[in-house]
């Protein structure tokens, strides 16, 4: 076994305090991964405070982790010592049904073993995130950071960033496309510099103006307030694309009405309450409304690797890890732009 040490809620609630434990020595196909820093999602302090449900005690959290190779299994054949790479949201799949056999992973049948919060593939043993000193990981779910990134700002990259890449992809966001990003948070930020770097005409739509020059900055074309009832009309039947990252409920009526015909808005954010639709948003411009959640193994190196292409990160405040508790507080309060991101060293 690997000593390892980090910082772990221990019950529901309980402030996140340092924590202990053990990770496994490398199997023949591990990868050793010496964590530098770790990005904090808002998904973190729901299931750190079971909001969710299921959560699983003591919980280290972190699924936005890089770091540095420092050591291999005997098989490992797509890394090593020394190399830049990553962990995103999961860390193991069934690699046997359909969706894993489609690189889809993250769709995974018998489900995927989450980076914290979950269960290894024997359905029994507890996974523990980034939030921590040290990581093993089977190379198959490992990911190669590029070389021009820095591993604290690409960190976020492999949550945020595969969580508005893949929808952007799929639904093809580029030339000609008129793409809306609701909101300009850790997950909208990364829309617009993504959706700009694909070519697309890019607006945000964000509750005030306060972060107008910030979505300017970023890369947007529009910007539009929200709370001013005039953007709805002036903006009917405008876009190709939504991209809702929002968690908190909103009218999504009112937004599906800013679809062109044939539009989609796509849901990433998640309120807590349901949503009603009206059939008519629906119908009266054969549009759609889905979901995306993040991307398999293959599609998050893509974007990585796009990412590097296009010199693309996150915009963080970089803290130490005796400050998480209070940046959990500044989240919930929107008081950041746009990710926290944990320096890992401070835990020596």
């Amino acid at each position: 076994m690997i000593p390892a040490k980090g910082y772990a809620a221990a019950i529901a609630k309980a402030p996140l305090a340092p924590f202990q434990f053990d990770r496994r020595d490398a199997k023949d196909e591990d990868v050793v991964i010496d964590i530098h820093y770790c990005g904090i999602c808002h998904s973190d302090i729901h299931q750190a405070r079971d909001e969710w449900g299921g959560s699983i005690f003591p919980m280290v959290p972190g699924h936005e982790i890089t770091g540095i190779v420092s050591k291999v299994g005997s098989k490992v054949s797509k890394f090593k010592v020394g190399d830049k790479v990553g962990v995103g949201c999961f860390v193991d799949s069934c690699r046997e049904c359909e969706h894993c056999k489609a690189g889809l992973e993250q769709f995974c049948e018998i489900g995927m073993s989450a980076t914290y919060n979950g269960r290894e593939q024997d359905k029994k043993t507890p996974t523990y995130g980034g939030y921590s000193n040290k990581i093993v990981v089977d190379q198959s779910y490992v990911l190669r950071i590029p070389d021009n990134l820095p591993l604290d700002a690409a960190a976020p990259l492999l949550c945020a960033g595969i969580t508005l890449y893949s929808p952007l992809a799929h639904w093809k966001a580029g030339p000609g496309k008129k793409v809306a990003i609701i909101g300009l948070g850790g997950l909208g930020h990364m829309g617009v510099k993504i959706a700009h770097a694909l070519g697309a005409e890019v607006t945000v739509l964000s509750q005030s103006n306060k972060k107008e020059a910030d979505a300017k900055r970023l890369g947007a074309d529009h910007f539009y307030a929200t709370s001013e009832k005039i953007t709805f009309n002036k903006l009917r039947g405008s876009f190709d694309l939504i991209i809702n990252t929002v968690s908190m409920p909103l009218d999504w009526n009112a937004y599906l009405s800013l679809l062109r015909v044939d539009g989609s808005m796509v849901v990433v954010g998640v309120p807590e309450e349901q949503v009603p639709i009206g059939a008519f948003s629906l119908i009266g411009g054969r549009k759609s409304l889905a979901g995306s959640l993040i991307g398999g193994i293959a599609e998050t190196q893509e974007m990585l690797d796009f990412c590097g292409k296009h010199n693309i990160t996150s915009d963080i405040e970089l803290i130490s890890i005796q400050k998480v508790n209070e940046a959990y507080e500044r989240v919930v309060k929107s008081d950041v732009r746009y990710r926290f991101v944990i320096d890992i060293a401070s835990l020596n």
